[in-house]
């Protein structure tokens, strides 16, 4: 909770610095964009299950389909996909981001489409209950704009870091987009530091949360590459989206003219800006300029395979 400075300005500046912060709290925007968003993706899944049609394209090397019952919609065999979900060439099919599509292919709309697409109902359900948790309070506190600003360009940038080092698997999920409104709400608490009580324990509550979600990312199959690309564009965009007036403000607006006014914002807050949003531009400009030359990351960085998946005596990071 934020904590106010109101010994000057009075009862009128009191007033209207209570009216400014409750209209700014969790009840200023109503949530609706997340939830249309988690519709959404659940729309896809079922149409994606849909094409895929498990009685008719499974061709039984691998088993049986899954819940039979479901018709067209039961799931390809566990020992194929253990998520009970669709194929890959049924994921492939219908916008999975595969590299080579991507850049001989001339299909940069997988850079996006595959941000909608999930691989079984315990990823879609992991991703949208976080979505939910995450997405619908910043959404109640910043408006729905910056939010799905927020979440399109993180998964698109988790999409470009992705394909950049993972160039023989298919990638879909909106974790990358999910790890984007993780670095917003880092940046947003680190540019609106002074207006917060209780700032340490909050940035290590949310530091802690941030680094298991990434660790989480070193196991095989997890594409953490989009993770890590859609944490930082989320992050440096944060900087630049949600930025909050200082205390301070509001009630200087109704001091006497005469009276020394605060600025809105604070010098490091603009800093900070203008050089997220540089970085931002260079960001997408070199990955984009990289991924279309056909360049592969793991050429230019010896060790990041690392970040994805770390192999161990249990498995292999080239399966």
């Amino acid at each position: 909770m934020a904590s106010a400075d109101l010994e000057r300005g009075g009862a009128k500046a009191r007033r209207a610095n209570d009216n400014f912060y409750v209209n700014n709290s969790d009840h200023e925007w109503t949530s609706w964009l997340i939830p249309i968003f988690v519709v959404a993706n659940v729309a896809v899944f079922i149409v994606v299950m849909y094409v895929n049609n498990c009685p008719k394209n499974n061709l039984g090397f691998e088993g049986g389909c899954v819940a039979k019952f479901l018709g067209r919609l039961s799931f390809q065999p566990l020992k194929e996909n253990p998520l009970f979900g669709p194929s890959s060439s049924t994921l492939d099919k219908l916008g999975g981001l595969e590299w080579y599509k991507v850049v001989h292919g001339h299909q940069a709309w997988r850079l996006v489409s595959c941000i909608w697409l999930h691989a079984g109902v315990i990823h879609l359900l992991a991703n949208m209950l976080s979505l939910v948790f995450i997405g619908i309070r910043l959404e109640q506190q910043f408006g729905f704009v910056r939010v799905g600003i927020l979440y399109m360009l993180s998964g698109f940038g988790g999409s470009i870091l992705s394909s950049l080092f993972i160039q023989k698997n298919i990638s879909v999920g909106a974790s990358g987009a999910l790890f984007g409104l993780l670095g917003a709400m880092l940046s947003e608490l680190i540019t609106n530091w002074s207006i917060y009580s209780n700032k340490v324990a909050a940035l290590f509550t949310l530091v802690v949360i941030i680094a298991i979600n990434l660790a989480v990312g070193i196991l095989p199959h997890v594409d953490n590459f989009a993770h890590i690309g859609g944490f930082l564009a989320g992050l440096l965009l944060g900087f630049v989206l949600l930025l909050r007036p200082q205390f301070g403000w509001v009630e200087s607006q109704y001091l006497p003219a005469d009276a020394r006014v605060r600025s809105k914002h604070k010098s490091y807050q603009y800093v900070l800006v203008v050089v997220s949003l540089i970085l931002l531009i260079v960001g997408f400009t070199v990955g984009l300029v990289m991924l279309f030359k056909g360049e592969n990351g793991n050429d230019h960085c010896s060790w990041c395979h690392y970040l994805s998946c770390v192999p161990t005596s249990k498995w292999k990071c080239d399966n």
